[in-house]
């Protein structure tokens, strides 16, 4: 079959993204990951599946560079947002579904989306880490000079270690510079350093927080593709709208035969 595609990024997170409203597009593990792959097919850190759902103008499904159906992803669920506007099935606004349930965003003049993420509340430290979920899971460790840090081997011994490889996590090394924070990450997944995460924003800003680097509600993360914005409320102990703000760019589009 052949598919017709988009291709977006948010903070050089990119993603294929499949208007499959018809229900036309019954892609595979494998075609999705071929799909995926920088050398033999799109290339993409993610595949993003549009469809429509009852209630809410459509429902995100994200899958994973390698094929499998993923948890949320913050910058992906900004990218369909500005997908959507391009089908003209949204203008300013939206509610959509995605895999952790129900989120708003709204497009922003600058061409920014600003997307509301799940509530946190659970938010724990381990060992000389922290870890919460996002709408993913994360563990975040605050360091020096995070730019010398060997991402792809550091991130992966983690990730893969005895605590951690049946679920999977994604690993964040981070630390604040001024009055921002500098944020690597390693995604399952994709099994590599990707150029931003959005859950994983997220995530190291709500525990930069708790681990008193930050005072504010709000917070420039700078990500090795660009900046993304995070801004919260703590109600006792429990994070709510959260909004995680940044670019969501159209790059080509396309088709391709499956």
């Amino acid at each position: 079959m052949r598919i017709k595609f988009s291709k977006y990024q948010g903070a050089g997170n990119d993603f294929v993204m499949v208007d499959n409203r018809s229900k036309a597009y019954p892609l595979t593990q494998q075609q999705i990951e071929r799909l995926c792959n920088r050398r033999f097919g799109i290339g993409a850190d993610g595949l993003i599946v549009l469809e429509n759902s009852m209630g809410v103008d459509f429902q995100m499904i994200y899958y994973n560079a390698d094929g499998f159906v993923g948890s949320m992803c913050g910058n992906g669920g900004r990218c369909v947002v500005a997908f959507a506007k391009e089908l003209g099935l949204i203008t300013e606004s939206c509610d959509f579904v995605a895999y952790d349930g129900l989120h708003s965003a709204r497009c922003i003049s600058n061409g920014d989306v600003a997307l509301k993420m799940t509530d946190v509340a659970n938010v724990t430290s381990v060992a000389d880490a922290w870890q919460l979920d996002t709408g993913s899971p994360h563990l975040i460790f605050f360091k020096n000079n995070v730019k010398d840090i060997d991402v792809q081997v550091d991130g992966a011994a983690v990730r893969n270690s005895s605590l951690y490889k049946e679920q999977g996590i994604n690993v964040n090394f981070a630390e604040r510079i001024g009055d921002d924070l500098v944020l690597r990450t390693y995604e399952r997944g994709v099994e590599d350093e990707t150029l931003a995460c959005g859950t994983g924003a997220t995530a190291t800003a709500i525990a930069a927080r708790e681990a008193g680097l930050i005072i504010e509600d709000k917070v420039l993360v700078n990500v090795l593709g660009g900046k993304l914005e995070v801004s919260f409320t703590k109600k006792e102990n429990v994070y709510c709208d959260v909004y995680l703000t940044g670019d969501a760019k159209f790059v080509f589009k396309g088709e391709l035969h499956v």
